[in-house]
């Protein structure tokens, strides 16, 4: 579908259930295919409307005109098939353009960086390779699944890019989901959400920390650490790490990582 059809399909529910002064609504799965039927539209494909207007892209300038000052819709699920319209406060998370780029002797096999199907799946291959999670938290972590689709009560379906299980020199094990971002796309507040909806309930004995990696320029990765403060997504760490030859990191550049630590 065209960008022009997400537009008219999201603002048409948005249009459907909107009055001023409201601060959340829901609709179904079954309104949207509604509207997706009018517009002669297969309603298998509209749930990427959703999909994308939840983690790829703004909301049309109708909707983002109606946000009062400090606040912004975001749309989060509420149940089987069942979504909500919310106003939270503004709290946009992107990469940092002072902090150093601390370069890593990149462990990727050309192959797989040949071969990596998109960007996604490439940040998370390098990720993994690389050993970032561990680097990054300064734990042992292991890869436990990528692309898991489940449920969780009183939210309904959700994908976590990658799931990793950790262990810290004194023994403290951890959970931790991992947001995989390319392009133009932002760090999502509800995915951090409801990844830690699912980590805190599926496994409670486990400590929760929660990752997100985004592409920069020149083979730059964003790491992120995330954390709920009062129902806020809050960054506890951020850090930049260049892939490069191992030829490429110069005694001044070792030097001045002992001086950092």
């Amino acid at each position: 579908m065209s960008k022009n059809i997400y537009k008219t399909v999201i603002n048409e529910i948005f249009r459907q259930h909107y009055t001023s002064g409201i601060a959340q609504f829901e609709f179904t799965r079954g309104e949207l295919e509604a509207i997706g039927v009018k517009l002669g539209l297969d309603p298998k494909n509209l749930g990427d409307v959703i999909y994308a207007y939840r983690f790829r892209r703004p909301l049309p300038k109708e909707i983002i005109d109606t946000e009062p000052q400090g606040l912004q819709w975001i749309i989060e699920l509420a149940g089987h098939a069942i979504y909500r319209f919310r106003l939270e406060r503004i709290n946009r998370i992107v990469p940092s353009s002072s902090l150093i780029q601390i370069k890593i002797p990149d462990s990727t096999p050309e192959i797989i960086t040949r071969y990596s199907s998109s960007d996604e799946q490439a940040l998370l291959t390098k990720t993994r390779y690389n050993r970032l999670i561990d680097i990054f938290l300064g734990i042992t972590a292991y890869s436990l699944q990528n692309h898991l689709r489940t449920t969780v009560s009183e939210v309904g379906q959700i994908e976590i890019d990658e799931l990793y299980v950790g262990v810290n020199r004194n023994g403290a094990q951890f959970i931790i989901p991992v947001q995989a971002k390319t392009g133009n796309d932002q760090m999502s507040i509800v995915q951090t959400k409801q990844d830690i909806a699912y980590c805190t309930a599926k496994f409670p004995e486990l400590i929760c920390r929660t990752v997100s990696a985004q592409f920069m320029k020149n083979n730059v990765i964003a790491m992120f650490e995330l954390t709920l403060d009062e129902g806020e997504v809050k960054v506890v760490q951020e850090k930049h790490y260049m892939l490069v030859h191992a030829d490429q990191i110069s005694v001044a550049d070792l030097q001045n990582y002992r001086i950092q630590e």
